[in-house]
């Protein structure tokens, strides 16, 4: 009996683990929230017609993403007391320092490792008769033109991947590890950040970036590998879908 207790998770671990899946749940839950919160403000205000032209979509976007970091990262002073997250600095978000021409190499040398995890894990979903693989993610109408496409193009590859990074590999990943081994930090954060993302074959995509991103983390011990990485995949799946029309 005693032997058979030894592999069995402690009360320690249990409280580990309700810390890790509490703040995965409260990330995506703000998320959500936010966004739904956001989108309806703006259909009131400017009616339905009006908030999905090119432009006030990424403004809409954007006040998504501001209030969303600010709220996740400084909470409520009650909930930044209870959980020590009051007075996040640069250093904890992956931000300190600037970016090195090693994180350039590291990006990209990280988005052709990403491609090749996505593939692996897409085909091992191609097993299942119900995956489609030909869904599409997509924000804007892809036949958008002149300043409609550099203002997507500004949101979609520099914006988002800067603000996803912070929230994602910046905060939640480095909270997790406070409680959680790397392995679990990493795939929490990874779930957290595909189940944001449709559909579900966006998902594995982003599923196999975030395990790549968490990997940059902790390697150079900042985001600015990460957020480039996110960069160039944006960029890509940007040129592809809007400009080659793929």
């Amino acid at each position: 009996m005693k032997e058979a207790r030894k592999f069995l998770p402690t009360k320690a671990t249990w409280k580990a683990i309700l810390y890790g899946v509490l703040l995965a749940v409260w990330v995506f839950a703000v998320l959500l929230a936010v966004q739904f919160l956001t989108v309806l403000a703006f259909y009131l205000i400017l009616g339905k017609e009006t908030a999905t032209q090119p432009l006030w979509t990424t403004i809409s976007t954007a006040v998504f993403y501001i209030i969303s970091a600010l709220f996740i990262i400084f909470a409520t002073p009650k909930l930044a007391r209870k959980w020590g997250i009051l007075k996040p600095n640069r250093k904890k978000l992956g931000l300190e320092g600037l970016p090195t021409w090693t994180d350039l190499g590291l990006g990209a040398a990280g988005f052709a490792v990403s491609l090749a995890l996505a593939a692996i894990i897409t085909g091992v979903f191609k097993i299942f008769p119900w995956f489609n693989i030909e869904e599409q993610q997509l924000i804007y109408n892809t036949g958008i033109l002149g300043i409609d496409r550099v203002i997507a193009f500004l949101m979609l590859v520099v914006v988002a991947p800067i603000v996803e990074e912070i929230i994602f590999r910046g905060w939640l990943y480095q909270k997790l590890k406070v409680k959680l081994p790397v392995p679990a930090s990493i795939f929490i954060t990874s779930l957290t950040f595909a189940a944001l993302h449709t559909p579900f074959s966006a998902s594995l995509n982003v599923f196999a970036l975030s395990i790549v991103a968490c990997c940059l983390r902790e390697l150079t011990g900042t985001i600015y590998a990460s957020i480039i990485m996110h960069m160039i995949k944006n960029g890509v799946a940007f040129f592809l879908v809007f400009v080659f029309k793929m």
